[in-house]
């Protein structure tokens, strides 16, 4: 669903931007030792945005020799505090003042040898959670001073247009106007104002001038002329965004419908506006090729549309942040180029002309099949502290020991601030660098691939948010206008829980080719194997009252969702499409039987089974069948990234009987076990919410809210109760994927009431599994489906069954998993008394370790082998006749380990635990 995080960090408000025609003052030019009235005009400013609510000024002053943001009204640590923060006053319309009184010293406490160069203001709302740049307004000392008040720095105009010229002194004056050098007008008083019309193009430069009692002083805009746009066809091949014709050279197209001229401005052209840098137009489209570039540089750019709007390219796949990059380390991203400061104004997009291709090592990866896909849900900024592609590639052998197929990452593209879960996306083309370079996505991908894991992405096409070029290029007062081609006015949903951001127009033939263009460029790109795509209930525009949450049947948004889906099987046949829909069950048939993934949410069900509660934990609608559904395509789970942990209500409010208490650690991790086992092995694809696996009892809520960065607690796996949860859980997976009885032919089940069970058949083969879901002891009469020798798999014993009836006495909690053919585990290690742990001859230290081990022993060793928890052999050491030995590592998952240590003909093996 749809929620974000944005980190709010004082040491952001650093970065400079000129304040242009958001804020005005009276008097027009500010004198230190004078008062003066700051208007500010929300609605013109590129980061809040309009604004209605109440704002606060967190303001300082620049000093001569000190620099900037001095003496912060309350203090440099008071952002937030609104008790000493002053508070503007709200004159409607978007529209506040803040009065700089009795004079800006007094009101800044400038000491009498200091000279105020300037103020800056960034202003926020009442939670500190919305905040514009930082604005700056210049300051002057007594004496005269005068200022170009018309026209702005930086503005173009056409030839022979009439031009308003205008210059306003402090004090009574003789007043020039200039033309580069070419007086244009001249007075006495404190204005002077002039037209002019251009008849040339290109860079002029515009002064005032004022002089009174022999003092003269001057200031300068500069300006810019422009030709005509000129009309040319777009060169064959060029797709949107950027092109590489060569390895020196690159081709922008850039579609804006209703617009009139665009230039680009960046590291090759010095940020200027230039005649030879005006894109050309055909029809909607812009386009520019620019030529002698260095092959393998980066360059930084932008697009500035009608002389009004800058932004980035929004097919940029990479691209630089002004307020959020300064915090990406060189650890995260090595060699990440700077933002071009004083040059640009807000995102600005990098070309990178004759780039080294990425070298794929599987090329042709095969998508498991649905009925056997274990997807596990993953979120890069929790997952590791690292926050990076590169660390969960790192700890593949985790997930590869856990048996997962699928792995799922949470939004990875370009989304507003750097801390999130992703769902406030703004560039669809380019990987967010708070998770590293594109190339170590791309060996993420390809390492999983080697593994047998597929990899899909979390994709939220539904809307975006205010740093979205497709927003930004066609705005008025922050709401999108109608000629915008890819978003409504407003939302399909009268329902303001439904509501995220600027809402896509899905009927729109922009936005459906931007959409394919979206599928297509990620799995072309960086071979992802398919999307699990977000609220898909809001793919139409069909429109949905303020009492509905948009569940019922909607046959324009089925169409949309099946065509999206269609151009993806186009392109990779295989390609796994999973929606977060969650409408009503005859629109989700419907999709389902068209072969789309859909998720099937049963978190309270599980919760409350966990918890013991057998009355209110029905656990059949996670059975596609139950659902009428004809095929097995629910993608069902106890978890997501939106609910609280089940472990967490378990611990606090599982059910007690006696001894047996689900609130204490190891019976909440064996309830766990219990969920498991009737999830996993059930028809259909299931997903696992990350660290699921190891009972994690983190509070969705803690550590600042739902949104708020989670420990990722690697520690837990020093617990043997955890451990044997992952255990549990890794062999189901392995099951599903291994046996066909869990792609069964035909199941039974009964998952509701204290006893609950489920039998599969395949080809002759048999499942049946039994489970006591209450919190009491019980004999319950079973009926196995046929008689014979079955093997119970857990215990990895067989029972004789004479008579299909049978009385079987389970324990609180309690579960049995019978096959007609014996399962094998993936375990090596099964017999837990080769772990002879504690023996005084052989001593492994430190133990957790997280670099370096030592082991020691009285007899020499011979070889080491490592073995991870599930049996993978990781390492082997050979060694000759040494009694001390240290094994590195460092580059070790963590997680639980069992050391053999060979002596001659006799084995001991050791639990070692990685952090």
């Amino acid at each position: 669903m749809k929620y974000f995080w944005f980190s709010v960090l004082i040491v952001a408000l650093l970065i400079p931007f000129f304040a242009g025609g958001q804020i005005t003052t009276d008097p027009k030019i500010p004198v230190a030792g004078e008062k003066v009235t700051i208007t500010f005009d929300s609605s013109k400013e590129t980061r809040l945005g309009y604004f209605t609510g109440d704002l606060y000024a967190h303001t300082g002053v620049g000093i001569e020799g000190k620099g900037d943001w001095q003496n912060v009204v309350g203090g440099a640590n008071s952002w937030g505090k609104n008790d000493v923060q002053p508070k503007l006053t709200n004159k409607g319309d978007g529209i506040y003042e803040l009065e700089i009184a009795p004079d800006i010293n007094t009101f800044y406490s400038v000491g009498d040898a200091e000279k105020v160069i300037n103020m800056s203001f960034v202003f926020r709302s009442a939670d500190a959670t919305e905040q514009t740049s930082n604005l700056s307004v210049t300051v002057y000392q007594e004496g005269l001073v005068v200022e170009i008040t018309e026209p702005v720095s930086n503005s173009i105009f056409m030839k022979n247009q009439s031009v308003s010229i205008s210059a306003h002194a402090s004090a009574e004056a003789d007043l020039k106007l200039y033309l580069n050098e070419t007086v244009l007008a001249q007075t006495t008083g404190q204005t002077i104002t002039t037209t002019h019309s251009f008849s040339e193009s290109g860079n002029y430069l515009l002064i005032a001038e004022a002089g009174a009692n022999d003092e003269i002083q001057r200031d300068s805009v500069s300006v810019f002329v422009r030709e005509e746009a000129v009309e040319a066809t777009l060169p064959e091949n060029c797709r949107k965004g950027i092109n590489y014709p060569t390895d020196t050279s690159a081709t922008l197209v850039l579609f804006a419908p209703y617009k009139e001229f665009v230039f680009v401005t960046g590291d090759f052209n010095n940020w200027e506006l230039q005649n030879e840098y005006q894109m050309k137009k055909d029809g909607d489209y812009f386009w520019l090729e620019i030529p002698d570039l260095e092959k393998g540089k980066e360059y930084a750019f932008q697009y500035l549309i009608d002389g009004e709007i800058r932004v980035a390219d929004p097919y940029s796949e990479k691209i630089l942040d002004p307020w959020n990059d300064q915090y990406i380390n060189s650890e995260t991203y090595p060699g990440l180029i700077s933002y071009p400061e004083n040059k640009a104004e807000g995102i600005v997009s990098v070309l990178h002309p004759g780039q080294d291709e990425y070298q794929w090592q599987v090329a042709d990866f095969q998508v498991p099949e649905k009925q056997k896909l274990v997807i596990y849900e993953l979120l890069i900024r929790d997952f590791t502290e690292q926050h990076t592609f590169k660390a969960v590639r790192e700890k593949l052998d985790y997930l590869e020991d856990l048996n997962i197929n699928v792995l799922e990452l949470m939004p990875v593209n370009e989304f507003e601030g750097n801390s999130s879960w992703g769902y406030n996306p703004s560039f669809y083309f380019a990987p967010d660098k708070y998770y590293g370079p594109k190339n170590e996505l791309k060996k993420l991908v390809d390492e999983c691939h080697k593994r047998g894991i597929a990899v899909v992405i979390d994709m939220v096409l539904n809307h975006s948010y205010g740093q979205s070029p497709f927003v930004q290029m066609y705005m008025d007062n922050w709401t999108v206008t109608e000629e915008n081609p890819w978003y409504n006015v407003e939302s399909n949903f009268a329902n303001e829980n439904l509501r995220w951001g600027y809402d896509f127009n899905h009927e729109a033939d922009a936005v459906k080719e931007l959409v394919d263009s979206i599928n297509s460029f990620w799995m072309t790109e960086y071979k992802v194997d398919g999307f699990r795509f977000d609220f898909t209930k809001g793919f139409s525009n069909t429109p949905f009252p303020s009492s509905s949450w948009g569940s019922e049947y909607d046959a324009a948004r089925i169409a949309n969702l099946k065509r999206m889906a269609g151009e993806i099987w186009n392109r990779k046949h295989d390609a796994l499409v999973i929606f977060e829909h969650l409408s009503d069950n005859p629109e989700e048939k419907e999709l389902a039987d068209f072969g789309i993934l859909l998720w099937g949410i049963m978190h309270d069900s599980y919760r409350d089974a966990g918890r013991g509660n057998t009355g209110a934990s029905d656990l059949s609608w996670g059975v596609y069948d139950s659902r009428n559904w004809d095929e097995p395509n629910l993608v069902t789970y106890a978890e997501s990234h939106d609910e609280e942990r089940i472990m967490v209500d378990l611990l606090k409010s599982g059910f007690i009987e006696g001894d047996y208490n689900v609130r204490q650690l190891p019976t909440a991790l064996n309830r766990m076990e219990l969920n498991s086992v009737f999830m996993l092995p059930l028809p259909g694809p299931k997903m696992i919410w990350q660290f699921g696996e190891r009972g994690y009892d983190v509070s969705i809520n803690d550590f600042g809210g739902r949104l708020s960065e989670k420990p990722s607690r690697w520690e837990y796996l020093g617990d043997e109760n955890r451990t044997d949860l992952f255990r549990v859980m890794a062999q189901l997976n392995y099951l599903k994927q291994t046996y066909e009885e869990f792609s069964p032919e035909n199941f039974e089940y009964n998952l509701n009431g204290q006893l609950r069970w489920y039998r599969l058949t395949s080809n002759g083969n048999h499942v049946f599994a039994v489970g006591n879901f209450g919190i009491q002891a019980t004999t319950a009469t079973i009926t196995f489906p046929e008689t014979g020798e079955w093997f119970e798999f857990f215990s990895q014993t067989s029972v004789d069954v004479e008579n299909a009836t049978q009385n079987l006495a389970l324990q609180p909690g309690e579960y049995k998993l019978y096959s007609t053919r014996k399962l094998l585990k993936t375990d090596v290690i099964t017999d837990t008394e080769e772990v002879k742990l504690g023996q005084k001859h052989l001593k492994i230290f430190p133990n957790p370790a997280n670099s370096e081990v030592t082991i020691v022993s009285e007899k020499p060793f011979s070889q080491f082998e490592i073995y991870s928890l599930t049996g993978k052999l990781v390492q082997q050491v050979n060694v000759a006749n040494k009694n001390r030995v240290k094994i590195a590592v460092d580059n070790f998952t963590p997680g639980v380990y069992f050391i053999h240590a060979f002596q001659n003909d006799t084995r001991i093996t050791e639990k070692l635990i990685v952090f």
